[in-house]
């Protein structure tokens, strides 16, 4: 299989190490070789790939030697094999989540998640599952839910998440109040030792059963047993008795009289042995859900009133602060949840579920709730949220609780660290008043979230990483941290592992006698030391800053000036650290966000490891020039610029504008290809084309041509190009400013590029239903020159600001005086529209592009606001049952725009809306076009687009408003899709008809 065998270039500045760069590259050469010849996957030592998986959601950066991607069991038999030939270290790695650097570091890092996701073995009777270590979580829930089961250890990641890593760190959730923690839900485990062999562990009645594999399994087995029951009265004595308790090794499993060996595994973070296989317990959904929103006035009134709440029996009580709720209220996925549930200004919330199977008795534990905090002195304190729906809503803000934390601009972020630290219920306040002091004596202050259920409260100082004196804080507060969880008679980590940032403290906690324990049975599992080493024993030290992302020294070298306003990030290098890792954009359902990583499966192509990418080579840890090399292309060549991360990543991480900001360098220096020029140039030569239309519209219709401007253009013969047409043209004379009365019927109508020299029906279609409204229309010319008005849009898609920057200046010129006087911009093209509301604040930052963007509407958003006030009407006939399948536009999604075009088709009267839940259609303007990304942009409608339009009736109505979507369903599908504007246009009634 092939293997990328450029190992080690690139500075090793990213994350020290001991080796040489000559004798590192000798060394990812041999390796290179072997793997290439035993592996049926893949392997890679190129600088971009290690780099991006050099980190985790953790400060910490460690590069590895290299990274495998198997496809088998048997790949990760073949490579511990190989790594252990050439003393090597091995990390298996999930999702890339963890929040204490667990699955980073020097070595060969395993990447699971990729391709080992399959279901093994499935008993819907008895309510197991056996899957490979890469399975995501919400999949597998997806799978099972059909049958009335789920899997109950559900982090706040488990859109992204794998079984695998679950287990390496012992997850645990929000409902596992109810539920338990991984060890109570793992049946049994298949594994690999250091050298490759394979070996099982499950429910034991003896040291000499449930275990599989050779005698030295078995052996290993009984030491195992035996060495936990020697220190059985240490046991007993010094693990703390928390549920949250996943520090160390769980010895504590095997004292039980029937000990299930895979619970040693469970918690063990890739250490003793590398998971192949994983057997769950599944349970029983519940039929209801009901939730209770607690208000508190403090912080610590909550704390007080926890354990009374869960002695109600919740399923849940997860704490929302008040730094979740001011800094959720600015971000636009989650403000109007927020409103929804939140009466008042409280200082935080605790959010309570119950669950169970007669909805009766769940309402009454609602009053019994509402009671208790009345009883307490909190009297109509509980916003009561019964629906399903709304409580999904709810749980979205609860699971983003850390990104909308991390959305904090600067360098000082809150950091993890003692992040998940568990103590008694009865000294939770306590606890969390002695933390916050420890926090003012440093001079930061913390954040706090989660599981108040069971006393682990997710917490995290503000601190800059980019500071040594911040770093020392950070070990100062560790240790007193450390001291308060002992005397408070808690467990130091108590959901995500130990890791880096942990295992220092695990001996603190734990006692010099069962560190000893623990290293006994790391030494038994892996006595040469290859597994993940430096975590839970012999730890790396976790202020140890060469083992940081923000290492001495990091510093952002290039560009050296953007061309783009990036002041509100604190720069270029201030967006791109925005991303914290935290893996939001690797879900593979809901949302739109990240569609070329669904369709790939690469990190490569994934938000994250496009952001992880500029980071590096920004800073200079990918070498000279890597900004502007081909590496870094390939790496942003599938961003479709949908926009989804602006919205959907927590951290608010916008790569469509740094892709903006990289090709206009790239391009630079390495010139402008003639597709791009082709697609960039388009509104200028437009006018000229439409009168070549016969001519230019021969492409497509003779199939050499076609194969020609494949050669020579880059133009995907599969592909059929939009058809040149007579052009929309805005009729009558110039308005002037003084000709708007300044009431809410003066609209002027923004003629794109794309409707007017491609689909003019659309623009004739939606003055019509305008002025039907009773909307009066402004023809708005540009001052100098007859070239209709631009948004720039094809001059971003290249990178080619300064082209842009004039086509913005132009159209602010024309428009502007049209808005101070009292007239909204209304457009259709999504994309076009919306670049008024984003990129031109970028480009021509100040108070002129401010009045455009808040004067700018979608054709769909202008109706809705002005229904919704009571200011319009439209005339539509039914249209007697009819079904409308809705997809939108990507941009629609990323400025919530799409309840807006709901909100307008279902004004008309006997029409079904049917919205699809859908990522990017793949077209993405150009990028569909393109003999180099067609696949790709077919895989990424056959994810749902596709299948949903496939099972869409013969008279079904299909609306679409994007220009680029529309010419993907009908070049994919032959299914003709409409503008909404033609939708509502259609349904007129004029002179008593529909029209």
């Amino acid at each position: 299989m092939a293997t990328t065998a450029e190992p080690a270039t690139g500075p090793e500045a990213m994350g020290a190490g001991t080796t040489s760069p000559r004798a590192a590259r000798r060394q990812g050469a041999g390796l290179a070789r072997r793997l290439a010849e035993a592996l049926r996957g893949e392997a890679r030592f190129d600088a971009f790939t290690r780099g991006r998986y050099a980190t985790d959601a953790s400060i910490y950066q460690i590069v590895p030697t290299g990274v495998v991607f198997p496809k088998s069991a048997a790949d990760i038999a073949a490579t511990l094999a190989i790594a252990a030939e050439h003393g090597v270290p091995v990390i298996l790695r999930g999702g890339g989540t963890s929040q204490n650097g667990q699955p980073i570091g020097r070595g060969l890092v395993v990447d699971c998640s990729r391709h080992l996701d399959g279901i093994l073995a499935y008993d819907p009777q008895g309510g197991t599952v056996t899957v490979e270590p890469g399975m995501v979580l919400e999949r597998l829930n997806a799978r099972v839910k059909a049958d009335g089961w789920f899997f109950p250890v559900e982090p706040s990641t488990a859109s992204r998440c794998t079984i695998g890593g679950m287990a390496g760190n012992n997850s645990c959730g929000a409902r596992s109040l109810r539920f338990g923690k991984m060890s109570d839900n793992v049946l049994a485990m298949e594994a690999l030792f250091h050298d490759g062999e394979a070996f099982g562990f499950s429910l034991t009645g003896n040291e000499a059963t449930g275990v599989s594999g050779s005698a030295r399994a078995k052996d290993l087995a009984r030491r195992m047993v035996s060495l936990a029951e020697s220190e059985r009265d240490e046991i007993l004595a010094m693990y703390p008795r928390v549920q949250r308790r996943v520090g160390g090794y769980n010895l504590d499993a095997l004292i039980e009289p029937r000990p299930n060996l895979a619970h040693l595994l469970v918690g063990s973070e890739g250490t003793l042995a590398a998971t192949t296989s994983v057997t769950l317990k599944l349970s029983r959904l519940p039929t209801h859900r009901v939730m209770g929103v607690c208000h508190f006035p403090s912080f610590r009134s909550a704390m007080e009133t926890t354990k009374a709440i869960v002695d109600l029996n919740p399923v849940a009580v997860e704490l929302v602060d008040n730094n979740v709720l001011v800094l959720g209220a600015d971000i636009p996925l989650f403000r109007t949840t927020l409103a929804d549930i939140t009466r008042g200004r409280p200082n935080c919330l605790l959010l309570t579920e119950f669950a169970g199977e007669d909805r009766d008795a769940l309402l009454a534990d609602l009053r019994r709730l509402d009671a208790c905090m009345a009883d307490h002195g909190f009297p109509d304190a509980v916003v009561e949220v019964p629906e399903p729906v709304r409580q999904r809503s709810v749980w979205e803000v609860r699971e983003a609780c850390l990104n909308i934390m991390m959305s904090t601009k600067g360098d000082a972020k809150p950091v993890s660290f003692i992040e998940d630290c568990a103590v008694p219920l009865e000294h939770l306040a306590d606890y969390t008043d002695a933390v916050t002091d420890v926090f003012t004596r440093h001079g930061t202050r913390g954040t706090w979230y989660a599981h108040a259920s069971v006393g682990c409260l997710h917490v995290r100082p503000i601190l800059d990483m980019k500071q040594g004196g911040d770093v020392a804080k950070m070990r100062s507060i560790a240790e007193e941290a450390s001291a308060l969880v002992r005397r408070f008679k808690g467990s130091y980590s108590g959901e995500h592992g130990d890791g880096i940032s942990r295992s220092e403290y695990v001996e603190p906690l734990f006692g010099a006698r069962l560190t000893r324990a623990f290293e006994a049975v790391k030494d038994g599992f892996d006595p040469d030391n290859r597994l993940n080493p430096g975590k839970i024993v012999r730890p790396l030290r976790m202020d140890d800053r060469s083992l940081m992302r923000f290492a001495p020294g990091y510093a952002v070298t290039a560009p050296a000036a953007t061309a783009l306003d990036w002041s509100d990030w604190g720069g270029l290098g201030g967006a791109v650290e925005m991303c914290n890792n935290n893996g939001t954009c690797r879900k593979l359902a809901g949302g739109a966000m990240c569609p070329s990583y669904r369709a790939t499966r690469e990190e490569q192509h994934l938000t994250r490891g496009r952001a992880n990418s500029l980071r590096l080579a920004i800073s200079g840890q990918l070498g000279a020039d890597a900004f502007t090399s081909p590496e870094m292309k390939r790496t942003m060549d599938l961003c479709v610029s949908c926009k989804a991360c602006r919205r959907e990543c927590p951290t608010g991480v916008d790569m469509a504008k740094m892709k903006v900001e990289f090709l206009h360098h790239y391009h630079a220096r390495h010139g402008l290809p003639l597709k791009e020029r082709l697609v960039a140039e388009l509104p200028r030569y437009a006018k000229l084309a439409a009168k070549l239309a016969p001519l230019l519209n021969l492409r497509d219709r003779v199939p050499a041509l076609a194969r020609l401007s494949e050669r020579v253009a880059g133009l995907s013969a599969r592909r059929t190009l939009p058809a040149w047409r007579r052009p929309w043209a805005e009729t009558g004379e110039p308005a002037h400013p003084s000709d708007v009365t300044g009431t809410f019927r003066d609209i002027v109508l923004f003629g794109d590029t794309f409707n007017r020299a491609f689909e003019r029906e659309n623009l004739e279609a939606a003055e019509r239903v305008l002025v039907a409204a009773g909307y009066r229309l402004h023809r708005v010319f540009p001052h100098t020159g007859r070239r209709p008005l631009c948004c720039g849009r094809t001059y971003l898609a290249s990178g080619q600001t300064d082209r842009a920057r004039e086509e913005a200046r132009r159209t602010l010129d024309a428009l502007l005086p049209y808005v101070r006087a009292g007239a909204r911009v209304v457009g259709l093209e999504p994309s076009c529209l919306l670049t008024f509301r984003d990129e031109f604040a970028a480009l021509l930052p100040g108070e002129e592009a401010t009045a455009l963007a808040g004067a700018s509407l979608l054709f769909e958003e202008l109706l809705a606001a002005d229904l919704a006030a009571g200011r319009i009407a439209l005339p539509l006939a039914d249209q007697g049952g009819r079904v409308a399948h809705l997809h939108g536009h990507c941009h629609q999604k990323a400025f919530d725009a799409m309840g807006a075009v709901e909100t307008v088709l279902r004004q008309v009267p006997g029409l079904e809306v049917k919205v699809i839940e859908s990522s990017c259609c793949g077209m993405a303007g150009a990028f569909g076009y393109g003999a180099d990304t067609i696949d790709v942009s077919l895989a990424m409608a056959e994810l749902s687009l596709f299948p949903a339009l496939r099972k869409a009736g013969p008279d079904d109505w299909v609306v679409a408003d994007g220009t680029s979507c529309r010419h993907q369903i009908h070049d994919g599908l032959g299914i003709t899709a409409q503008h909404v504007a033609r939708v509502l246009d259609g349904a007129l009634v004029t002179g008593g008809r529909p029209r």
